[in-house]
């Protein structure tokens, strides 16, 4: 099993560093990384990308980016303040932060494939992301109202519930998971939900985590497996059998 932090750029024709540690972490997500690394070079298909991951994940919020979904579904990906203001001061240490988000290799396909996962809301703001898909959405970035919100795994305003928090059940099917709508999210402590995302909006809570393909492109995964990457495919329309 090969971890690939982003520590770095060599140059702007190679972009990132992938690691591939001889040892992987031991114990839980979010422990110390093992310093015994073969570096290789990897490139990502951005050049907004500059070698600070941190950095970079705050552009894509800035510029209203979107990830494809599932072979078309848009998602925009949207940070929740906190999250966005944590990373804002990573970057502004620089790559070798140890706070830096990480990247998994094109090996690590599934989020139970992270040494350490364990089938809990457990996230660290690095390894693991707490987010929520949000739909019907008006004003969302790629035209189909699909927002991808992260947030801060801490005490956040705009972060998961308590409630959330408490039936997480992310590695199940989203049909036998609960959906929730503006009105309860609110009553449940995200006061300013439907401020945020509209009076229709509505929202089912995940866990992500962020890893490369063999095309060395940037997939952003749940752990029920629904990923999207970016930078996305062709823009298409809302297939015709989509719901909402």
């Amino acid at each position: 099993m090969k971890l690939a932090p982003l520590v770095g750029l060599i140059a702007a024709s190679q972009g990132l560093l992938v690691a591939s540690p001889a040892a992987v972490r031991s114990g839980r997500v979010g422990g110390p990384v093992c310093s015994e690394q073969v570096m290789s070079p990897v490139k990502l298909q951005d050049a907004a990308y500059d070698g600070n991951l941190a950095q970079y994940l705050v552009h894509l919020h800035d510029s209203r980016a979107a990830f494809d979904f599932c072979g078309g579904m848009l998602f925009q990906l949207v940070l929740s303040d906190k999250l966005r203001s944590h990373l804002s001061e990573v970057a502004a240490s620089g790559p070798s932060d140890t706070r830096q988000p990480l990247v998994f290799d094109a090996a690590t396909k599934r989020m139970n494939q992270i040494p350490g996962h364990a089938q809990s809301g457990a996230a660290d703001n690095a390894q693991l992301f707490h987010g929520r898909e949000v739909r019907q959405v008006p004003d969302a970035a790629g035209g189909m109202g699909f927002v991808l919100q992260l947030s801060h795994a801490g005490e956040d305003p705009e972060g998961w519930t308590p409630q959330e928090r408490e039936g997480y059940d992310g590695w199940g099917h989203d049909a036998g998971r609960v959906w929730r709508n503006g009105e309860r999210l609110e009553r449940e402590g995200f006061v300013s939900f439907r401020g945020r995302f509209g009076e229709k909006a509505f929202a089912l809570h995940h866990r992500f985590y962020l890893h490369l393909d063999d095309e060395d492109r940037l997939w952003l995964s749940a752990e029920d497996g629904c990923e999207g990457v970016y930078p996305p495919s062709p823009k298409r329309g809302k297939p015709a059998w989509m719901p909402f």
